[in-house]
């Protein structure tokens, strides 16, 4: 009821009144810099002295977050090498340094005289030793007196970091506290006013996070429990044979799912080998050329037969449409499995919030940690690379699937079914047709990010193009890693060209 009558007093009320309710206290002073931000043609100075000297507590009360963590990291900075410069033992590793070098050098001086005494042979070599040693000593030593000597610059670096960040508050309050003052007007749910108690909290934030960061950098013998978080070694293993554990049980207990999914792929696969591999090489050609003539063009036929000769003429030919055959039964497989579960995920919110994070995961995840699993669970060969392949492409083309559907215009859609359209007839007639522009991008990326996963493949027993590339990365050979990269850019260039289609008339 009071948040009722708050918010009907905000819309009815005058505009100082307004401001009262919102800035909780000084209303004057933000009554009239607001006024001469709002009547001014141009720029206008204003400087909020409580904002410079608060610091990120201001930004906090006025529950101004981002401004809070940027001036809170700024004003961190200055203050650490403020501190480092007044009290921090600036040279104390270079001085320990040299004191540890200039030992050793006195130790194997003491040892060249005693094989010199000795008439050992390894005398002079000691005795060369020991002059690197006290050279390097000497070096140190000018290096920690350097080091000791920046503590006046560090004091001039971090009072000018602070005083340009105080400058920048103040200049840039008023104007951030109008424009939410404008936000909240509209919305008048938003949080306003001061929070005493929220304000201790960040005041607390900010001494702790400056004195405990001054602290670490400028002792020299910070606690341990300051420079790393205390871990248990055994709870790490613990986990790790627990994760050992699950995927035995997995591996175990879904033998037959995995099985079948290995075999189905193979199946595929090998339908791929004979049609790309071992159909003729000049029937195989004068196909792809004409392909790429009908669908995109006479330039894109020309560059197709270029690259296509430079596969066969330096023996990449039989790798280049393994490679391909790989590529082909990933996209496939994405394609047929992303697309569905694209236009699943634009008509169903809650599908859609289960699928983002784990496309997110897909993408993010380093490609070399779910090879794990794809091993425990498939094995090694080209069936788990197809696998994998298909975990690293398909994100694009849902993504992109779902953003096409969002797109298709509404009104179209109604007018459809004010017609009597069924709804096989708007997804097959409107939304598909509506929607292909994004969907065929989609399809082009995730060939793309297929075509990119050949090497890391060729890890796990893919054959093809990437298995070159393997092969130059582990022996150094600079002109085979080359050679074999130039062959994948054309394999993928193809390719794109050809799902491109003809995007202008030429030919």
């Amino acid at each position: 009821m009071n948040t009722t009558n708050e918010n009907e007093s905000v819309l009815t009320g005058s505009r100082p009144e307004a401001i009262a309710t919102f800035v909780g206290f000084n209303a004057e002073y933000y009554c009239r810099e607001f006024d001469r931000i709002d009547n001014a043609a141009g720029y206008v100075r204003t400087f909020n002295a409580m904002a410079a000297l608060l610091g990120p507590v201001w930004w906090s009360a006025r529950n101004l977050w981002l401004s809070f963590w940027i001036f809170l990291v700024l004003e961190t900075i200055a203050f650490v090498q403020i501190c480092r410069g007044l009290f921090a033992d600036l040279g104390y590793e270079e001085f320990a340094r040299a004191e540890r070098l200039a030992g050793f050098a006195i130790k194997r001086s003491q040892e060249a005289a005693d094989a010199l005494a000795n008439g050992a042979k390894n005398a002079s070599s000691l005795s060369e030793s020991a002059n690197a040693l006290e050279t390097a000593s000497v070096k140190a030593l000018e290096q920690a007196e350097q080091a000791a000597a920046q503590g006046p610059i560090l004091i001039a670096v971090g009072c000018s970091l602070l005083l340009f960040a105080k400058a920048v508050q103040g200049i840039y309050a008023n104007f951030a506290l109008k424009d939410r003052f404008q936000q909240w007007r509209a919305n008048t749910a938003m949080r306003h006013g001061v929070n005493m108690s929220q304000v201790g909290f960040m005041s607390l934030l900010y001494a702790a996070t400056a004195g405990f960061s001054a602290y670490r950098f400028t002792t020299s013998q910070a606690p341990e429990w300051l420079k790393s978080i205390p871990a248990d070694p055994l709870w790490k293993r613990t986990v790790e044979i627990q994760i050992d554990n699950g995927f035995q049980w997995l591996t175990e207990s879904f033998a037959g799912f995995f099985g079948g999914v290995t075999r189905t792929i193979r199946l595929l696969l090998d339908f791929l080998e004979i049609v790309f591999v071992g159909t003729p090489w000049p029937v195989m050609m004068v196909i792809i050329t004409l392909l790429a003539w009908n669908i995109a063009g006479r330039r894109v036929a020309i560059f197709t037969i270029a690259a296509l000769a430079y596969l066969g003429i330096l023996g990449f030919w039989e790798k280049s449409m393994l490679t391909v055959a790989l590529l082909g039964a990933a996209c496939v497989l994405c394609i047929f499995m992303g697309i569905p579960l694209g236009i699943l995920c634009a008509r169903k919110e809650k599908v859609r919030l289960a699928v983002w994070p784990i496309l997110d995961l897909m993408q993010t995840m380093p490609s070399f940690v779910y090879l794990i699993p794809v091993i425990a669970f498939f094995g090694i060969g080209k069936p788990p690379g197809i696998i994998a392949t298909v975990v690293f492409g398909m994100p694009p083309v849902v993504r992109l699937t779902v953003l096409g559907f969002q797109g298709v215009p509404a009104y179209v859609r109604e007018a459809a079914e004010a017609f009597g359209a069924s709804k096989t007839y708007l997804l097959l007639r409107v939304d598909l047709p509506l929607a292909k522009p994004s969907i065929m991008t989609g399809v082009n990326q995730t060939i793309l990010m297929c075509l990119s996963m050949v090497v890391i493949a060729s890890l796990i027993g893919a054959k093809g193009l990437g298995e070159d590339v393997l092969d130059a990365l582990s022996y150094a050979n600079e002109g085979k890693g080359v050679l074999a990269g130039i062959a994948i850019l054309f394999c993928a260039m193809i390719l794109d060209r050809i799902v491109q289609g003809r995007k202008t008339n030429n030919g």
